[in-house]
């Protein structure tokens, strides 16, 4: 009698602290808190953009250099986006348990710190092409565009765009391009640093920060 007592007090104890532990169908719902699916999918549409605008830019006149076309940036990081995507898909474990989970955090912690510093320069490049090319005098021969800031020094620098039938493309169509290119990787820089900070919160402040006190087999939770 005393041990059917004992069992019973033990199996509600148990259900108990079941119930006081985390639901697994709750950690399915918060993985999208764990890790925000914005972050990538705005990467992913923000390099496609950036793409697209400088092989735009690279029609109007080949001569262009990488430097003034970007889409090596936006490449770059629709990679990165891709890396995040697939963060995402792991299955998540509290503390780093798994290290295939902790290099794919590291690896896109790093490469999140590398898109912020190639979008800085993108936006350094096409600030400065832009001030060029909303200030340029430009007089079409045959079929290339011969450019320069000043027209009464006899020294300038002369820029050449080959390829352009009217030059009202160069100081007006490509301006807007670089000033598009400015607005996108500012906006892209934002995200790769919020992404970065997301991995740096989240391994050193810890979203998820559940303490699990007692014996195993208790499986007894308290938030802190």
């Amino acid at each position: 009698m005393g041990q059917g007592q004992k069992g019973s007090s033990e199996k509600k104890e148990g259900k108990k602290r079941r119930d006081e532990s985390p639901a697994p169908e709750d950690d399915n719902r918060c993985r999208v808190c764990r890790f925000p699916l914005l972050v990538a999918l705005l990467q992913l549409l923000l390099g496609v953009a950036i793409t697209a605008v400088a092989f735009l830019m690279l029609a109007i006149s080949p001569s262009l250099l990488a430097r003034e076309t970007p889409h090596w940036a936006g490449i770059i990081l629709c990679l990165v986006s891709i890396l995040g995507f697939i963060l995402y898909c792991i299955t998540y474990l509290p503390d780093e348990r798994s290290s295939k989970q902790f290099i794919v955090k590291l690896l896109y912690f790093i490469l999140c710190t590398i898109g912020l510093v190639i979008s800085v320069l993108v936006m350094a490049f096409a600030g400065h092409h832009y001030s060029q090319t909303s200030n340029f005098k430009c007089e079409l021969m045959i079929d290339d565009c011969m450019c320069k800031l000043d027209e009464s020094d006899p020294i300038a620098r002369t820029f050449i765009y080959e390829g352009v039938g009217d030059c009202a493309v160069i100081t007006g169509t490509l301006t807007l391009y670089f000033l598009l290119q400015i607005v996108l990787n500012l906006a892209q820089a934002l995200v790769c640093a919020v992404g970065a900070f997301i991995m740096w919160k989240h391994r050193y402040q810890v979203f998820f920060a559940g303490l699990q006190i007692g014996s195993p087999s208790s499986q007894q939770w308290h938030k802190v």
